[in-house]
């Protein structure tokens, strides 16, 4: 799913960067997150959204990805 670009802004124009507590730019370390996985259904929206580590962001999107993958085979049962 296509991310809305707008939408991240939002998130960052109240949530600066960790990194550098700027709201625009490169933000080392860090990305933008959705809580809930939009493949799991999560609004694109800034409430849905958070700072995560670069470390943990990869981490919980292998586990995302996985968990998406399982719930549509369910679906398409």
């Amino acid at each position: 799913m296509e991310r809305d670009r707008a939408q991240v802004r939002a998130f960052r124009a109240e949530n600066p960067c960790p990194a550098t507590g700027r709201t625009r730019g490169a933000c080392p370390g860090w990305h933008v997150d959705h809580v809930i996985a939009l493949c799991a259904g999560g609004l694109d929206r800034p409430s849905n959204m958070q700072w995560i580590t670069k470390e943990d962001h990869r981490f919980k999107t292998l586990v995302d990805v996985k968990e998406c993958r399982k719930s549509r085979r369910l679906v398409e049962r």
